[in-house]
């Protein structure tokens, strides 16, 4: 069995749980998330993997980013990503990456870019499903009319995220 090395992170908006795998950031997300659960078993079950709290070259550049973005001196990622889901999550979060810093765009927007504007509820589930909060911006996804919508977070975490793009 393999080692998803993880560590906690304190943001200003909330507790996350940061992992990574084979060189690569597989997790960023809120540690109090009813999701949680079932979060951490696609990641273990898909990688073959368990977790271990231990530090990784990774994850410390990933807290580094992440303590740069807070204080507003970074507005892209870098850190080498490693999205587990199906093929049309990835393609979903693939899209989430575009959406520049600072700017939103509602579900409706994002199954029109997929190619499938019928896809809005499944795009929703998709960008429900991200495991790389923050680094895959699924904060920046709002409702048709501009409101904020479900947030893995809580709505205080993702106005905080908005609100410090929006700067």
């Amino acid at each position: 069995m393999e080692t998803i090395y993880i560590q906690y992170y304190s943001s200003p908006c909330g507790e996350l749980i940061l992992g990574s795998f084979d060189g690569k950031l597989c997790l960023c997300d809120w540690v109090k998330d009813e999701r949680r659960k079932l979060i951490d078993r696609r990641l273990q079950r898909a990688l073959n993997a368990r977790y271990e709290e231990s530090g990784s070259e990774v994850v410390a550049k990933a807290k580094t980013q992440l303590d740069e973005y807070f204080s507003r001196r970074r507005k892209t990622f870098d850190v080498p990503l490693l999205p587990v889901g199906t093929d049309f999550q990835r393609k979903v979060w693939s899209e989430l990456v575009k959406i520049p810093y600072g700017t939103t765009v509602s579900y409706a927007d994002l199954s029109r870019r997929l190619g499938n504007p019928r896809a809005v509820r499944a795009v929703a589930g998709a960008n429900g499903a991200n495991a790389l909060s923050v680094f895959i911006p699924c904060h920046r996804v709002v409702g048709s009319d501009g409101s904020l919508t479900g947030y893995a977070g809580g709505m205080e975490a993702k106005r905080y995220l908005l609100d410090g793009e929006s700067v």
